[in-house]
């Protein structure tokens, strides 16, 4: 190669490198880092909430189908609370003439024939019973079924009370309450609502009402569905109104009075359980008044001097 093409090779080479280093130098200039998609991160930000928010409502839906005021079985040593729940599982009418008696698996009767009120057989209410436990059963399932305690079958429980239920705003709709009670493995008391041959309502507590420094006798915690309406229709009651408060007795008490409405009612005594009832006439705003009594006829227990027990009507 002669020293004229050595140039002209040298030349070229030198404007190739010089035109390189402007070819990059333009494209650091232009080359910047893409800016934060804001926009499409909010949209997707948005669109993970409402999946969340969706997937919470449908698990919320979930456990709402087993009560609509409050369904609830305490596991803990205290009471506790569930309402009314969605009807579903028919239950024969207290009308019906042709109501089966409950079989030998069924429940236990109550301990006096004055416990079954309104003319309620206690074929009717061991039937709505049934039916109550079998509504139970089957919201057992999806996401419900992990706070469900298995309430049992019939032939565990012990029916202490049946009476006529007076519909208000919150639960329309006259019925047939059924309240049942069973010791093992755990104190538990149902409540059960019978509607249109359908158990519209339930409501359980389990384990003991004892309180650190309770008296001799304890008015059930959640009974207060059995004894006044509804708090929208305060002041305002159907009348006349079939009431009733039950609640548990230790040994030494031998009679239970409930005043209430300017009547008194002497209650059953049902093994550890007490059971009185009657019909209001008149529109309340105090709470019935209950006391008890020893074998010997002295008074051993007044609510009024009770410190857990609610004088007054919500």
């Amino acid at each position: 190669m002669n020293e004229e093409q050595k140039q002209q090779g040298t030349g070229t080479s030198g404007n190739f490198e010089e035109q390189l280093r402007e070819l990059l130098a333009e494209d650091a200039n232009t080359i910047r880092p893409a800016p934060v998609p804001y926009p499409a991160i909010r949209r997707r930000g948005t669109i993970e909430r409402r999946r969340r928010v969706a997937a919470a409502g449908a698990a919320l839906v979930t456990l709402a189908a087993m009560p609509v005021g409050a369904y609830a079985l305490a596991d803990g040593d205290a009471g506790g609370d569930t309402t009314a729940s969605t009807p579903s599982v028919s239950a024969t009418q207290r009308t019906s003439a042709t109501t089966p008696s409950a079989s030998p698996s069924g429940p236990a009767r109550p301990a006096t024939d004055g416990q079954l009120l309104d003319g309620i057989t206690f074929g009717q209410a061991a039937d709505g019973l049934e039916k109550c436990l079998a509504f139970d059963r089957s919201h057992k399932r999806g996401l419900a079924a992990k706070f469900h305690t298995d309430l049992g079958a019939a032939g565990d429980y012990r029916i202490i009370l049946a009476m006529n239920s007076t519909g208000d705003s919150n639960a329309p709709g006259d019925g047939v309450y059924v309240v049942a009670v069973k010791e093992q493995p755990k104190q538990t008391r149902l409540i059960c609502n019978v509607k249109d041959g359908e158990a519209s309502g339930l409501n359980t507590s389990a384990g003991s009402d004892d309180l650190p420094g309770a008296g001799p006798v304890m008015a059930d915690s959640n009974g207060g569905k059995l004894y006044h309406q509804s708090l929208l229709d305060r002041g305002n009651w159907k009348l006349p109104f079939r009431w009733s408060v039950i609640g548990t007795v230790k040994p030494q008490v031998a009679r239970v009075t409930v005043s209430y409405g300017g009547a008194t009612s002497q209650a059953a005594l049902d093994h550890g359980w007490f059971v009185a009832s009657g019909i209001l006439n008149q529109q309340v705003t105090v709470a019935p008044h209950i006391k008890g009594y020893g074998a010997d006829g002295k008074l051993v227990y007044d609510s009024d001097e009770d410190k857990y027990y609610e004088k007054q009507l919500p």
